[in-house]
């Protein structure tokens, strides 16, 4: 049993080193366009049981030849583990995240029949919604963002768009292009003009905004708050903008169990309608703090699905390529 004590409830702010620790996001991507759709033709006429053959070699190959990944990996396992990290440890990390990527191919074709999917929480999302100001969905590089996006598609639920910035943005599209070039891709990019009008437009709909608030990007400014009991850094921007348009705010994870099955947990984060403009720097304090402790509990429940191969404390973020997860 873990003897970590939950971080502080107030993070302090943190705007030093900012090109440190956002070198993740200038490492070239290694994902190949032709690959994706090679992949994805055997996983479409193969079908999902011979295809994920091919993960546990791709899960192997990363492991062996992706020396900075695979230490990274080591570091973060034993610290969600409590113990040494075993080479198996880092395998399962490494496969769940092939898996979550090569799901992702029938996700977006509409295979929801392949998949047993599990929900937690849904009374809170519902609660939410039932609103009908819009949601902002706070994730992770944790398990599987698309399978909360499927949920809403095969349900016919309210329309679910990401938040991003241009560069993840224009990412994200070549990659749902060379998997399904007639998937949504309903993500509004920040950095134009009218970034937060569209964003504002959308919540006035009734759409749910996703954002992945586990790494910094550009001059974000961070906050320094215990994850695993070491110190690292967290982007105030995701908060700011919810408590900004004042949102309500839930956690959103699909957790990949392994097989084809998934655990979708919602939890409140934070209801940002009713703060006031002098205590909204308090609140998205709480709301992050909130946000840190939950994911680092479900970091030590399910600690191969965490998606950053990067050393995440050190902030160097030696980022390998080709490891991106929305």
């Amino acid at each position: 049993m873990s003897t970590r004590q939950p971080p502080p409830a107030m993070p302090h702010a943190d705007t030093t080193g900012v090109a440190a620790r956002t070198g993740w996001a200038r490492r070239a991507e290694r994902s190949n366009r032709l690959m994706l759709r090679v992949m994805t033709w055997i996983s479409l006429h193969l079908g999902r049981r011979a295809s994920r053959v091919v993960l546990a070699g791709i899960a192997a190959y990363f492991l062996l030849f992706a020396p900075s990944a695979r230490h990274a990996s080591r570091r973060y396992l034993e610290r969600a583990l409590g113990r040494r990290a075993r080479l198996a440890d880092g395998f399962a990390q490494v496969f769940s995240f092939a898996s979550t990527i090569h799901d992702r191919v029938y996700l977006l074709n509409d295979r929801f029949d392949l998949f047993d999917i599990r929900l937690h929480g849904q009374d809170v999302i519902e609660a939410a919604l039932q609103r009908g100001e819009g949601v902002f969905m706070i994730g992770a590089h944790f398990g599987s963002f698309e399978v909360l996006r499927a949920l809403s598609r095969q349900h016919q639920g309210p329309r679910v768009c990401m938040l991003m910035y241009e560069d993840n943005a224009r990412k994200i599209n070549a990659a749902l292009q060379a998997i399904n070039p007639r998937a949504e891709r309903d993500i509004i990019a920040l950095g134009h003009s009218d970034s937060m009008l569209r964003l504002r437009e959308a919540l006035d709909e009734g759409a749910v905004v996703g954002m992945l608030a586990d790494r910094s990007l550009h001059d974000d400014e961070t906050a320094t708050l215990p994850f695993l009991g070491e110190p690292a850094q967290w982007p105030l921007g995701p908060w700011r903008i919810a408590a900004l348009l004042r949102r309500p705010v839930v956690m959103a994870l699909g957790i990949y169990r392994g097989g084809n099955r998934y655990d979708v947990h919602f939890e409140t984060l934070a209801d940002f309608s009713a703060t006031e403009r002098g205590s909204r720097s308090e609140a998205v304090q709480a709301a992050l703090a909130t946000y840190v402790r939950r994911l680092q509990a479900h970091c030590e429940s399910a600690p191969d699905n965490w998606f950053n191969f990067y050393d995440f404390w050190a902030g160097e973020a030696e980022r390998p390529a080709g490891t991106q997860a929305p």
